[in-house]
């Protein structure tokens, strides 16, 4: 049994259901058992056309199902005509698969949970165990989800012809990359890796949608993700950039990240996920922390910000201003920003001790450590602190 092949075919069966009218939720719960079907049948004798196979059964499931459910449903229409078994047409359908995932109707934590579901066929306890919440927990988010999208279908997902289509709708793109891109932030818990699943999952819409930001997506990911191995100790630690051991960085995953941002910039329709993507690339062609070129990577944060205009963007800027042109700087364009903002006291820890004010910087750690949701991040600040404190101590007069 190709448990790869099942999952890979899910999105796609899917689709099909929803295009030829099943509501979302009935057509998951077919697909469903078309796959339990498909585990106890094909080890005697795989199909032919495995997607085929699953459509065909998928679909019976469903007239099954809305035929006994007829008089309260009133889904006759449907039921009228059954498909032929068969090959199934070239459409692609698992594009409208993910518009319908990322509908503005869904909040972002349902959309990415209904697509990590739907897109990304993962069960239900693999996706709890990634979010570190109860099954059931999970279970009622992503029934919510499935009852708010069924029968709404899809916002129309318009393509020219071509290799790859060309997509003409960049605003609908725009939903599902920040869905993704949420998918991928969520970074590595549990048994799930969610990171690379979002990495699988943009390079399957990269080959759908011919367009510069799914690209600038998924040079964006890769290039973080090249990181990986680098980013913590083997205590578990966290490890800052600037601290990392680069020989452990990806260098394979860096070069595709890298050849995919060019192709991407060089049509000439910046994005924000390109000019991020073009920040990662030049941390990563640094061969050492002192060689990175904060000039540059100051230009694109200031091609970022006005596409933005974010104030995590701005205050991601002030650090790279702090580099590029000293912390005085930095301090400069920090002071223009809401103290409020998540990690401003962290950014301004780190100013202020690249300035010698120890004493600032140490107060500022050990107040972002308080502040800070991530357990990495608060033990790191918490040691930056610690750090600092000792060495205060350590030139006090005795």
């Amino acid at each position: 049994m190709d448990e790869a092949l099942l999952r890979s075919l899910i999105p796609s069966v899917l689709a099909v259901l929803v295009r030829r009218g099943a509501d979302f939720a009935a057509a998951e719960d077919a697909v469903q058992d078309a796959l339990v079907e498909a585990v106890r049948v094909w080890p005697a004798g795989p199909p032919r056309d495995a997607k085929g196979w699953l459509v065909t059964v998928a679909w019976r499931k469903f007239l099954d199902a809305t035929r006994a459910d007829t008089a309260r449903r009133r889904r006759e229409d449907l039921v009228d005509e059954e498909p032929a078994p068969g090959p199934v047409p070239g459409v692609d359908d698992t594009l409208q698969l993910y518009f319908l995932c990322a509908h503005p109707s869904l909040t972002p934590s349902s959309a990415v949970a209904l697509t990590l579901r739907a897109v990304g066929g993962l069960t239900t306890r693999q996706i709890a165990e990634a979010y570190l919440v109860p099954e059931a927990t999970m279970a009622q988010r992503i029934s919510r989800a499935k009852r708010t999208v069924s029968g709404l279908g899809a916002p129309p997902a318009r393509t020219r012809p071509g290799a790859g289509g060309r997509f003409d709708r960049p605003g609908d793109v725009s939903t599902v990359l920040r869905v993704l891109y949420l998918v991928f932030n969520e970074g590595y818990s549990g048994d799930l890796d969610l990171a690379a699943e979002a990495v699988r999952l943009t390079r399957q819409l990269a080959a759908a949608i011919d367009h510069p930001e799914v690209a600038g997506l998924l040079a964006l990911m890769l290039l973080h993700h090249a990181r990986r191995a680098a980013r913590t100790a083997p205590d578990g630690s966290l490890v800052p950039l600037a601290e990392q051991d680069r020989g452990r960085w990806d260098t394979g995953a860096i070069a595709e990240g890298v050849e995919i941002l060019q192709a991407a910039l060089a049509r000439d329709r910046l994005g924000e996920f390109q000019a991020q993507a073009a920040i990662a690339a030049l941390h990563a062609d640094a061969p050492t922390a002192e060689e990175t070129d904060w000039v540059q990577i100051v230009e694109w944060y200031d091609e970022l910000t006005g596409l933005t205009d974010s104030p995590v963007v701005r205050l991601n800027r002030a650090v790279a201003v702090g580099e590029a042109d000293g912390p005085r700087a930095g301090l400069a364009a920090l002071a223009e920003l809401d103290d409020s903002l998540p990690r401003y006291a962290a950014v301004a820890a780190y100013l202020h001790e690249r300035a010698g004010d120890l004493t600032t910087a140490a107060r500022l750690y050990a107040e972002a450590a308080r502040k800070a949701t991530d357990v990495l991040e608060r033990d790191h600040l918490t040691r930056r602190a610690a750090r600092l404190n000792t060495r205060l101590d350590a030139d006090r007069p005795r």
